[in-house]
C-alpha cells in the first residue's frame, strides 16, 4: 500500500509539471501579449517596447519558460498584470471563498446523491424509484447557467428570500454571531446548489445502478440464506462492494466541480477563483492565469489521488495489485 502510496504521489507531481508547461506555451503561443493592454493613441512605440522589456516579454519563450519555472519553484507565483498586486495575495484571497463553495457543493453532492441512490435502489421500480429517476435526468441535463438564472428569478426577484449574488451583505460588517452565519448561509444556498445539484442527480443513478448490481451477487443470496437482516446485508454488505466505483467517480468528479465554479461564481458575482481566472484572461493577466491553472491541476489531481485510495482502502487488491504487476 505504501509503494502504491508513492508512485501515484510521484505520478501526480510529474502530471501537475506537465499541465504548468503545456499552459505556459498554448498561453505565449496566443496571438498577442500581456503589453498590448497598454496599447493606445496615448503611449508611443518606445513606451510599449518599454514595458515589454520591463515585463520581459520581448526574450526568446524558452528563457521565459526557464525564468518562470524557477521562480515559481521557489514559491514566487509573480505580480499580477491587472492588480499591481502579488499573485501569491490574490489566491489567498480567492482560493478559500471557491473551497467554500466547492466544499459546500461537495458536501450536498456526496449526501444527497448517494442518500436518494441508495433509497431509490432499496425501493426498485417504486413510485419513488420512478419519480427520482426522471428528476435526476432532468437535473442532469440541465445546463447551470439556465438554472442559476431561474434561480435568482424566483428566490431573489420574485420571492425576495435569497440574495442574488456576491457572499455577504453590504451591511454585513454591522450584523455579527447567529446573524452573519445566516447571512452568509443564504448568500451560499443557491451558488451551491447550482454546483452540486447537478452532480448530485448523476451520483445518485451511479449509486442506484452500483447497488442494485451488488445485491444480484451470489454472496448476498448467501448472506439472505444465514438468516441475516435485510438491513444489515443492504448496508453492511452490499454497501461496501457498491461504494468502490462511486468513489471512483466522486474523486473524478472533482475536476467538474472546479469547473463548474468558474461559470457559477461569474453568475453570483462570488470572489472566487473562477471570477478571479475569468477576469485574468479578459486582461492577460498571464501571472495569474498559470497560477490559478497550478492551484486547480493541483485540486484535480489531488482529487484523483484520494479517488485512487480511497479506491485501494475499499478494495485491497487495487494497492497490492502495482506490486506484482497486475
Amino acid at each position: 500500500m505504501t509503494g502504491f502510496l508513492f508512485r501515484r504521489a510521484a505520478q501526480s507531481v510529474v502530471l501537475v509539471f506537465i499541465v504548468l508547461t503545456v499552459t505556459f506555451f498554448l498561453l505565449h503561443l496566443a496571438p498577442g501579449d500581456p503589453a498590448d493592454r497598454y496599447d493606445g493613441p496615448e503611449m508611443s512605440p518606445g513606451t510599449i517596447a518599454r514595458i515589454r522589456h520591463d515585463m520581459g516579454l520581448d526574450r526568446p519563450v524558452a528563457e521565459q519558460y526557464v525564468r518562470w519555472m524557477a521562480s515559481f519553484l521557489r514559491g514566487d507565483f509573480g505580480w499580477s498584470l491587472r492588480y499591481n498586486r502579488p499573485v501569491r495575495d490574490l489566491l489567498g484571497e480567492a482560493i478559500p471563498n471557491t473551497l467554500r463553495l466547492t466544499a459546500a457543493a461537495l458536501a450536498l453532492y456526496i449526501v444527497v446523491g448517494v442518500a436518494l441512490g441508495l433509497i431509490s435502489a432499496a425501493r426498485y421500480r417504486t413510485l419513488f424509484d420512478r419519480v427520482n429517476t426522471v428528476s435526476a435526468l432532468f437535473l442532469y441535463a440541465i445546463p447551470a447557467f439556465w438554472l442559476a438564472e431561474m434561480l435568482i428569478l424566483l428566490f431573489s426577484l420574485k420571492l425576495g428570500v435569497l440574495p442574488s449574488s456576491h457572499m455577504e451583505s453590504l451591511d454585513a460588517g454591522a450584523l455579527g454571531g447567529w446573524a452573519l452565519f445566516f447571512d452568509r448561509l443564504a448568500h451560499l444556498a443557491m451558488p451551491a446548489f447550482v454546483l452540486g445539484v447537478a452532480s448530485a442527480a448523476g451520483i445518485a443513478r451511479y449509486m442506484r445502478g452500483s447497488m442494485l448490481d451488488v445485491m444480484r451477487e451470489d454472496f448476498i443470496r448467501t448472506a439472505r440464506a444465514k438468516g441475516l437482516p435485510e438491513r444489515t446485508i443492504y448496508l453492511k454488505h452490499a454497501l461496501r462492494n457498491a461504494a468502490i466505483p462511486v468513489v471512483t467517480i466522486i474523486g473524478l468528479s472533482i475536476p467538474f466541480l472546479l469547473g463548474g465554479a468558474v461559470v457559477t461564481e461569474k453568475i453570483f458575482s462570488w470572489p472566487g477563483m473562477g471570477q478571479l481566472t475569468v477576469n485574468a484572461i479578459y486582461t492577460r493577466d498571464y501571472p495569474v492565469v498559470l497560477a490559478v491553472n497550478f492551484v486547480v491541476a493541483v485540486m484535480t489531481i489531488g482529487g484523483t489521488l484520494l479517488a485512487d485510495v480511497g479506491y485501494a482502502l475499499l478494495d485491497p487488491r487495487v494497492g497490492g495489485g502495482g506490486r506484482d504487476g497486475s
